[in-house]
């Protein structure tokens, strides 16, 4: 979503009395590539843009090519084979050994085509969707059709999609896996980019602690929604959180009241005060938090959970699964800059549904594949051992 935000941002200040621009999506992507599926970049014909579909490397031409999108009005999809043996007509040695189709539309203010529009009106979402975008035939390029979980049309021109695709839409529900369908319609096949479109992160932080600051500047570096609370008024002052989205000044029996938890919200109680922790923790749990970290040693976790089961609440193995204590990933970390990039890295991880572990050691590609790809996805996992002993001595 951050991309999409950056996006919107830039096309407000783009005066289109004096300027053009023109919207780069990458669609699809056979072997490697530097940016996935989703990857876009807004161009204006001055030569800037925003976004990226790549290291860098298809930039330059993709400039070129949207001036022409810009003067025709027009969209067109174009193939960039980066593989060594077949990238010279790029004039660069590019190596991704990828073959990368990129849509390039118009972005033209006041139409129903207009796709910048249509990410404006769901760039505060709090549900995902799913979009559909038409890229061949050319003709057909760039319409677009947006829907909820339950099915129903929350934009896009709708013309020249098939409505056929909707059930396909629904099920990246449940895949989270952005794919390229063909389709037969008594005017021709239609090829279209479906996709996943997933709200923004928000994390809240349960402490205000000087600890919390670079968790808090790190996520919202991310682009995700950042709240923050205390019980204590000095700990929770602008200066120390100035991108903060919320500043709360809450006792803990108010936690419910005073915050929403979302499918896409990151719980963090690093209060150091355990008492407080322990009573949001009870709060969290009720409230089916995906997820929930807790700073300090394995051992006080433990002490919680005794604790409630002394009053007669036992935790199920889903509520467990979501709790992480230790928390953060196992990258040494021990200054609170590093145990920040420990804690966003695994929050990161647990929403994207990965391991975590050591992209060296995971047979097949790092990036997300298109549905029914032949490529298999498999971790491999350093000795349990090690992860076991993973964050005991944080406090």
């Amino acid at each position: 979503m951050k991309d999409f935000r950056a996006i919107v941002d830039e096309y407000r200040k783009i005066d289109f009395t004096q300027r053009r621009a023109a919207l780069a999506t990458v669609i699809k992507v056979h072997g490697s590539s530097y940016r996935s599926p989703g990857a876009r970049m807004l161009i204006t014909d001055d030569g800037r843009w925003v976004g990226s579909i790549s290291g860098g490397c298809l930039e330059g031409d993709a400039l070129r090519k949207a001036r022409q999108v810009m003067t025709d009005h027009q969209a067109i999809t174009v193939t960039y084979d980066t593989r060594e043996e077949s990238n010279q007509n790029l004039g660069i040695g590019l190596g991704c050994n990828g073959v990368i189709d990129v849509l390039i539309e118009p972005v033209l203010p006041g139409t129903k085509v207009n796709p910048v529009s249509l990410f404006e009106g769901f760039i505060d979402t709090q549900e995902p969707l799913a979009l559909a975008t038409v890229y061949e035939p050319q003709g057909q390029a760039g319409k677009k059709i947006l829907i909820n979980h339950a099915g129903s049309i929350q934009g896009g021109s709708g013309e020249g999609v098939p409505s056929v695709v909707i059930p396909d839409l629904q099920k990246l529900f449940e895949t989270r896996k952005s794919e390229t369908r063909k389709y037969t319609t008594p005017e021709g096949e239609v090829s279209l980019f479906l996709e996943l479109i997933q709200p923004v992160v928000t994390v809240i932080l349960f402490g205000g602690g000087f600890d919390a600051r670079p968790v808090s500047q790190l996520a919202r570096s991310l682009g995700w929604n950042v709240e923050v609370t205390d019980e204590c008024v000095a700990h929770i002052a602008p200066v120390f959180f100035p991108d903060a989205s919320k500043l709360s000044l809450c006792q803990r029996e108010f936690i419910d009241r005073e915050f929403t938890i979302t499918p896409y919200t990151a719980c963090v109680l690093m209060s150091h005060n355990y008492e407080y922790d322990r009573d949001v923790l009870l709060k969290l749990i009720s409230r089916n938090a995906p997820y929930i970290g807790i700073l300090g040693p394995r051992k006080r976790f433990e002490k919680m959970l005794d604790e409630f089961r002394g009053k007669g609440i036992t935790l199920t193995s889903a509520q467990i699964r979501n709790i992480h204590s230790p928390i953060g990933l196992d990258i040494g970390a021990e200054a609170p800059d590093e145990i920040a990039v420990s804690i966003v890295a695994e929050i990161q991880s647990v929403f994207a549904n990965r391991s975590g572990g050591f992209l060296k050691y995971r047979s097949g590609p790092i990036h997300q594949r298109e549905a029914g790809s032949d490529e298999v996805f498999k971790q491999v996992y350093i000795s349990e051992t090690l992860s076991r002993t993973s964050g005991e001595k944080r406090s």
